[in-house]
């Protein structure tokens, strides 16, 4: 499979395209992509700059419309837009074919909140008229990471089409292929220059979020990456928006009941070989239970079967890339090294395949020193700390010692005593017996965080205020300015 840059509705080819190789079977090469330059982000910021004249100027209920045919179109092709992006970035196939449902489904409850959030106002008194109106920017960069990225794009890309804004996407170096495939399925229904697309390294990346006629930049993914994109925009006065990663607690109070919480929290711990930025990252257990729960921790955590992502026996797939499988692997030979009382879990599926690709069993660490590398760091891979507690008081202090504030979760049996737990956790989100938001929760929830998890909030009829500019307009009835 090749896949070449898209720009302005058309393929463009290049001089240098990318191995991609699969991260659960090293020796396969899974495609060729497009390596863009900063001439091509030129051409593609250029090109949807001209498309904002008439894309800014349609209706709401046309881009609305569009967005609905696009919608319909990638539930069509659900199965091969998760199989490219399977194949690149190894999560598994069925969780992937999920990850496709879900952004057609935000992407879905974005365009129905769409009439509400973009409603003019209108205030009138005898000495004056005045009117709001949201009106789009311009080009929004768009910079989406490897681990869920046909999700991540959806909810990223939909309210700025609605807004009237075009996009220019930087897909992952690691995750371009299925990006591509997903935009190249809606752009179709859109006219030229709304959307493009520009897979490219860090060059790519400098030259996008530089790029005079960008007018705010989205980005998911690391705090590093942020400080660098925000130094770049500062050149310009660009907004940014950020969603970053996360450190996020589980706190266990001393009246839950283990057998439901337990497999819970291992599952908010590993899905996506724990690849995902409101992963469980630390889980904070009373003494009295401490015992019991590191058991129906272990004996669960041993159940995962590791191995290639498009078996269907597979429950936890390899690491997406060399470099974070290097790093998660130097943090557990620094866990050893300590004398830190860990176990590795997890049945191996194909021994034979396992130097073929980037595998990690799940690790437990028990004992662990609330101040500890593995506690305070954001692992983003199968490793678990079991933090010990005494008090409530104490938990709380503990949990909220971090520079992150992605999501966080409370285990009880009293709601109200959860509740009031909850209300006094630093983060943007909240869970109570569970981790991640119900279908409720991702249609109305501002998925985000503080500190140093981000700037701004996505999903929710929030997120429109993110990619627009008020404009108010004063009509004076007397001679009564202030």
């Amino acid at each position: 499979m090749k896949v070449n840059l898209f720009i302005n509705n058309e393929d463009v080819t290049t001089e240098h395209y990318d191995e991609v190789k699969d991260p659960g079977r090293l020796s396969e090469v899974v495609g060729y992509i497009a390596r863009g330059d900063a001439n091509h982000i030129d051409a593609a910021v250029q090109s949807g700059h001209r498309a904002f004249q008439s894309w800014s100027q349609t209706s709401l209920e046309e881009r609305m419309s569009i967005l609905l045919k696009s919608a319909e179109e990638i539930e069509r092709n659900a199965f091969f837009i998760a199989s490219v992006t399977a194949k690149e970035n190894g999560i598994l196939l069925g969780r992937t074919v999920d990850e496709v449902k879900l952004g057609l489904m935000d992407m879905r409850n974005m365009i129905e909140m769409a009439p509400s959030a973009f409603q003019k106002r209108i205030i009138e008194d005898e000495g004056g008229w005045v009117s709001i109106v949201k009106r789009p920017m311009g080009v929004i960069a768009c910079i989406v990471p490897w681990n869920a990225p046909i999700i991540l794009t959806l909810q990223k890309i939909t309210p700025i089409l609605l807004a009237g804004n075009p996009i220019v996407v930087k897909p992952s170096p690691t995750a371009s292929m299925g990006v591509v495939t997903l935009l190249r399925t809606m752009a179709k229904f859109f006219p030229p220059g709304v959307i493009n697309v520009v897979p490219g390294g860090g060059d790519v990346g400098s030259a996008l979020t530089s790029h005079p006629l960008v007018r705010k930049i989205s980005f998911t993914g690391g705090g590093n990456t942020a400080v660098t994109i925000m130094k770049s925009a500062a050149e310009t006065l660009k907004g940014v928006h950020f969603e970053l990663g996360g450190n996020d607690p589980a706190i266990v109070l001393d009246d839950a009941d283990l057998n439901e919480v337990a497999p819970k929290i291992v599952e908010g711990a590993f899905r996506r070989t724990g690849q995902f930025c409101f992963a469980i990252k630390r889980v904070y257990v009373p003494y009295s239970m401490y015992e019991e729960f590191y058991e129906k921790v272990c004996e669960l955590s041993d159940s995962y079967k590791i191995g290639y992502q498009l078996n269907e026996e597979t429950t936890m797939g390899p690491i997406n890339n060399q470099l974070q499988y290097q790093r998660i692997s130097e943090l557990i030979d620094r866990l050893e090294e300590s004398g830190a009382n860990l176990v590795k879990l997890g049945k191996v599926l194909e021994p034979e395949n396992w130097d073929n690709g980037y595998y990690l069993q799940p690790v437990v660490v028990r004992d662990v020193d609330p101040n500890a590398e593995i506690v305070i760091c954001e692992q983003f891979g199968p490793v678990l700390p079991l933090i010990p507690y005494h008090t409530e008081e104490e938990v709380i202090q503990m949990a909220n010692n971090s520079e992150f504030g992605l999501g966080s979760s409370i285990w009880s049996s009293d709601f109200d005593r959860a509740l009031s737990v909850a209300n006094q956790i630093e983060a943007g989100m909240t869970f109570i017996n569970g981790h991640g938001q119900t279908l409720l929760g991702s249609k109305y929830i501002p998925f985000g965080g503080i500190k140093q998890s981000g700037i701004g909030r996505e999903k929710s009829i929030e997120v429109f205020d993110e990619f627009i500019e008020y404009h108010g307009i004063n009509f004076h009835k007397k001679n009564n300015v202030c």
